[in-house]
């Protein structure tokens, strides 16, 4: 009887390692049509099996045998394979219905974007060239007129704005407010979206005898949060003599001479601590430290332009609120016609003698984040980066269609925005993915007759970043920069820094990101038809045809 159990307990382990879930053939799920093969397999070792407890219950229930082995036996072994298979039966199930579900989801991680001439590529995009071309004419070329307008008008409202905040300040104790410099979509004539914004960065400068110092990091840091990789850095202020550069002045060949200095006042050699109640530190600067605090900048900042607001609203005939209060430049324009104007002041601070800025927060179009820190200010390079499209725009053929692509790519993007919801993708991502095409292309390729192929392309670098969780920024460690930009060395040497470094570190964003791009390419063309045939020309943006969209 011994003997028969054992045979037993053979068959039954046998029956377990023979199983093709145990131990497959390969590593990828089975495909449906192999199904029945298994189920085939599974029924011939479930027969074989039966034939083998046949044999074991004559052997073990023998007329002699009866009395000695008990009848519980066989119903525990009977059980417990019972109980065995079931499980390996139940985890196979479930395991080829997720492999089915990923493969028809999935995509191949091999599947590359191809940037050669006439081949095609597996984005999904399938727009016609005729359809496209109708769309522009009929969508962007009023929109493109207007925003022009919007932008003088915005630049001498501006202007005005900026002069009044330096006679309402002291011109011997106040931040010095510089011009400022226009950027983003308004500035580099790609704005689609109504109602428009116009970005614009307020550089501000210390009195003297203050001075910045700064600390700059370019890329990832041990010391630094993610939101920070980007760049940053932090700004001093300190006086002259303690770390800034002192005047020729004072070398005079003797000290005796009368030497008027045209650089600094009657007030640099006194001290700043004891010529105000509150001194600069204490108004901009953390609390016990001598380092910038972007709260205590943005307090001043809107406390500076309501007051100059107040002193030049008598000559306008427009409304002007703050329309967030966390963005203290963030105001709303509403012009007596009902138009809407969104303008964003941000004061920023010159690194040294370049265009590189140290800003204190970015506008929402551009991020949708601020940083962590308070003292951490956010390096921006938008300044290179318009001078880089203009730069590569010199030498496209006319009427180019590089700036049309991403007129379509961010039209696509808002509106997809508008069905889904906000997630991590902005159209500062769509105008980088734009620069690195434009860089890698031949200029000849840029033809309006290729706005098609080039709109794929685009839109084929973009899924095949966000499937590889990196967009390198353009500037910052990019070798094939044109030497005409002059980009420090700082920022060109350093090391890439990845734009698309938060969809690696969390998955839901990368999924979310994922699916929002997959629903713009499918709802691309119900869009284009519908607002190229039913909206007038110069009114794309008033209403939301949603006929045929995904959401």
């Amino acid at each position: 009887m011994q003997e028969a159990i054992a045979r037993f307990c053979v068959v039954v382990a046998a029956a377990i390692l023979n199983h093709p879930l145990l131990f497959p053939e390969n590593s990828t799920v089975p495909a449906p049509d192999q199904e029945d093969d298994l189920l085939a397999r599974m029924k011939e070792h479930q027969e074989r099996l039966e034939a083998e407890q046949a044999q074991l219950e004559k052997e073990l229930f023998t007329e002699e045998d009866t009395d000695i082995v008990p009848d519980y036996f066989w119903y525990f072994w009977s059980t417990f394979s019972f109980i065995v298979f079931f499980t390996i039966e139940m985890c196979r199930q479930k395991s080829s219905q997720v492999g089915y579900q990923s493969s028809d989801t999935g995509q191949s991680e091999d599947e590359e974007v191809w940037f050669g001439g006439g081949g095609t590529t597996s984005t999904g995009l399938a727009l016609e060239k005729g359809a496209l071309v109708n769309f522009c004419e009929t969508c962007f070329h009023g929109v493109t007129h207007e925003s022009r307008r919007v932008r003088e008008f915005v630049e001498g409202f501006a202007d005005d704005l900026l002069e009044a905040m330096r006679s309402v300040g002291d011109r011997d104790a106040d931040m010095e407010v510089e011009d400022f410099v226009g950027v983003g979509s308004v500035f580099e004539s790609w704005a689609v979206c109504k109602p428009f914004t116009c970005d614009l960065i307020v550089p501000f400068s210390p009195p003297e005898p203050y001075c910045y110092q700064f600390q700059v990091w370019c890329g990832p840091s041990g010391d630094l949060t993610p939101d920070l990789w980007q760049g940053c850095g932090q700004i001093r202020l300190t006086t002259l003599g303690q770390g800034c550069t002192n005047c020729q002045c004072g070398s005079a060949a003797s000290p005796n001479e009368d030497m008027l200095c045209l650089v600094h006042s009657s007030r640099a050699g006194a001290d700043p601590s004891k010529e105000d109640d509150h001194s600069l530190e204490e108004l901009l600067c953390s609390k016990g430290a001598d380092v910038l605090s972007k709260d205590q900048v943005m307090k001043w900042f809107q406390i500076s332009v309501t007051k100059a607001w107040a002193r030049i609203s008598h000559k306008y005939e427009f409304e002007l609120t703050f329309r967030n209060l966390d963005s203290p430049g963030a105001l709303k324009i509403r012009l007596r016609s009902g138009k809407v104007v969104l303008l964003n002041l941000t004061p920023v601070v010159q690194l040294e003698d370049t265009d590189a800025y140290l800003i204190s927060q970015f506008p929402t179009d551009d991020s949708g984040e601020s940083s962590s820190s308070d003292t951490h200010w956010l390096l921006s390079l938008s300044v290179y980066e318009r001078n880089l499209l203009r730069h590569l725009a010199k030498s496209l053929p006319d009427n180019s269609c590089h700036i049309r692509c991403l007129q379509i790519a961010s039209f696509l993007h808002k509106k997809q925005t508008a069905l889904t919801g906000r997630c991590g993708l902005t159209n500062y991502h769509l105008k980088t993915a734009l620069l690195h095409l434009l860089l890698a292309k031949r200029p000849s390729e840029w033809g309006p007759q290729n706005l098609d192929q080039r709109l794929e392309e685009l839109v084929g670098f973009l899924q095949k970043s966000i499937r590889e969780k990196r967009l390198c920024h353009v500037i910052i460690g990019n070798s094939l920069l044109p030497e005409e930009i002059r980009v420090p060395e700082m920022f060109r040497l350093a090391e890439a820094v990845n734009l698309f470094r938060p969809l690696v570190l969390q998955r839901q964003l990368h999924a979310a990101v994922m699916v929002h791009v997959q629903e713009m390419v499918r709802n691309a063309p119900v869009l284009i038809q519908e607002y190229t045939t039913r909206i007038p020309n110069g009114d794309v943006f008033h209403g939301s045809p949603r006929s045929g969209l995904r959401s």
